[in-house]
């Protein structure tokens, strides 16, 4: 594979989308931004993949150090459906493969050799495209609680949600695309939605670590990124995760040792609203760990950012150095070359054959 190009600016550490299907001179003028390290799209971005190619094409043009970034995780999850994209199973899917009974070990092995298919496929068709990065996997547990989170969890056992991820992650690794463990520490026990509400977790510490945790530090240094939860922990901090020095600094980077990048989720989120208006969340998040910050579907607060969010040079160049980290190491291939490629075939061929997809 081709070795990675050198970037020729730093990427900051907002992450923002674009508000069409085509940039316009306001999409121009946030990705000019200093501040801006990375564009998120959404199913709105998307109307074919000769379009998505051109609209990557158009962002990397105007800067090549942007990381494009989507939200494709299979399932209900999946920004790119039609025009050829694979519509990837859910991942709860493949927890179920390997629980299936009367096949022993066999069953595990093929639900791991199907995870490893599914996070191929879903690298090579977007890097196809000019995507960079997907925030996936879920490494929730399903504990039947929370709707948000439900079949994106591939499992209740962290066992087996560690298993699988680590299969999903290489799948990716093979199609030159980085991982994203989400939600830390765990969102699959808080029932409300952190879109519209304010999960909290009543449990202590010591349960969450015992489970929820433990696909963390078992993945260890292959996690290459974590996005942490809008989920308030009271019995650990009053704050939600992704704003709690105690949740990214103590436990995620001293006491796991994870030296990966640290995204905040989205900022405009309601469970985001509890560290105040955005810049205040932002800096706040900045301030307990994070790297970067998503501000998604606002572009007045995703503004409002560019024009009033202070960071030290110190802050920006040891978050930059993580980020660049993420970007794919070499050149994609074109969608006809895809086509073509034996991998891709036999890891849909796999999928297809366990009807994991049509």
């Amino acid at each position: 594979m081709a070795t990675q190009k050198k970037l020729t600016h730093n990427p900051g550490p907002i992450i923002l989308d674009v508000e069409g299907l085509t940039l316009n001179q306001h999409d121009i003028r946030r990705i000019k931004n200093p501040l801006t390290g990375g564009v998120i799209l959404f199913g709105r971005n998307f109307q074919s993949r000769k379009q998505l190619t051109a609209l990557t094409k158009s962002i990397k043009q105007v800067r090549s150090d942007i990381l494009i970034c989507i939200d494709h995780e299979g399932g209900r999850v999946q920004r790119c459906r039609t025009d050829g994209f694979t519509h990837l199973p859910a991942m709860r899917r493949l927890g179920d493969l390997w629980m299936q009974t009367g096949t022993g070990a066999s069953s595990a092995i093929t639900a791991m050799k199907a995870a490893t298919a599914c996070g191929y496929v879903l690298a090579a068709e977007l890097r196809a495209c000019g995507i960079d990065f997907s925030f996936t996997p879920v490494l929730d547990l399903d504990y039947a609680r929370s709707g948000v989170i439900g079949d994106r969890a591939f499992h209740r056992n962290p066992e087996i949600v560690y298993m699988l991820a680590k299969c999903l992650n290489e799948g990716l690794r093979l199609g030159d695309m980085a991982n994203c463990g989400k939600h830390f520490p765990g969102h699959g026990w808080a029932e409300a939605d952190s879109h519209i509400a304010i999960p909290k977790d009543e449990r202590s510490l010591k349960s969450i670590e015992r489970d929820d945790m433990k696909p963390y530090q078992w993945l260890d240094i292959s996690l290459a990124s974590v996005m942490p939860a809008h989920v308030i922990y009271p019995k650990v901090d009053a704050l939600p995760a992704g704003f709690s020095s105690i949740w990214l600094q103590t436990i995620l980077r001293k006491k796991l040792k994870f030296g990966g990048v640290i995204f905040s989720d989205d900022l405009s989120m309601e469970g985001a609203s509890v560290a105040g208006d955005v810049v205040q969340g932002a800096q706040l998040a900045l301030k307990a760990g994070c790297d970067a910050v998503l501000i998604c579907n606002r572009p007045d607060l995703a503004d409002r950012l560019l024009n009033e969010l202070s960071v030290t040079p110190k802050k920006f160049t040891e978050s930059s150095r993580r980020l660049k980290k993420l970007f794919p190491k070499g050149e994609s291939q074109s969608w006809d070359e895809l086509q073509k490629d034996a991998e891709y075939l036999h890891a849909k061929d796999l999928l297809k054959t366990l009807g994991l997809i049509h």
